[in-house]
């Protein structure tokens, strides 16, 4: 959940001393002008003494209730370690094609994962994931290796980097007035 100005007004409707939120407000190379949608959230916190908590990175990769384990444990992945921080890789507990492990993490996920059928070997065992906005990992995982890559969001030239490199790609579909133009070949 992110910290939205909705969820601020209710927290103060509701005279709360803080708000758990999974994405705070603060991010790496973003600019630290405060201004526009950030000032008006932060003078609503400030003014009524709320305190904002977010846990977005250490949730993520927590090596046991983080994203990336939970995804792991729903999978049946046995983790092997981290092609870099935030993006862990293992095996799966069998091989399976790629339509397999799309309709796998729909079963398991209840919905349906972006799969671009033309990547990827026929089979698939080892996989690397990132459970947030992961795509710009591709070319890593590529170089790493690993049979498929997974991840929650995507992006045009993700789709690119998966097939002209290897690895299968899945991620969380897109909304859906982007869905058609990043499942269809370029």
């Amino acid at each position: 959940m992110t910290a939205s100005q909705a969820l601020l007004d209710e927290a103060v409707r509701l005279q709360a001393d803080a708000v758990i939120v999974h994405h705070g407000y603060f991010w790496k190379n973003e600019s630290p002008v405060i201004r526009g949608m950030k000032r008006r959230r932060l003078k609503t916190l400030l003014a009524n003494d709320i305190n904002l908590y977010g846990w977005h990175l250490p949730l993520d990769a927590h090596p046991e209730l983080g994203n990336n384990a939970q995804l792991a444990h729903l999978l049946g992945i046995n983790v092997l370690g981290e092609i870099e921080p935030l993006v862990p890789w293992g095996e799966l507990s069998m091989p399976v094609s790629g339509l397999e492990l799309a309709s796998w993490i729909e079963a398991r996920l209840g919905r349906k994962p972006l799969w671009c059928g033309d990547t990827g070997p026929d089979t698939v065992s080892r996989v690397a994931w990132c459970t947030g906005g992961g795509q710009s990992f591709i070319d890593a995982a590529a170089r790493f290796g690993v049979d498929a890559f997974i991840t929650g969001e995507v992006s045009e030239q993700t789709i690119h980097s998966a097939r002209e490199q290897g690895p299968a790609f899945l991620c969380r579909r897109p909304p859906r007035h982007r869905a058609g133009r990043h499942s269809r070949p370029q």
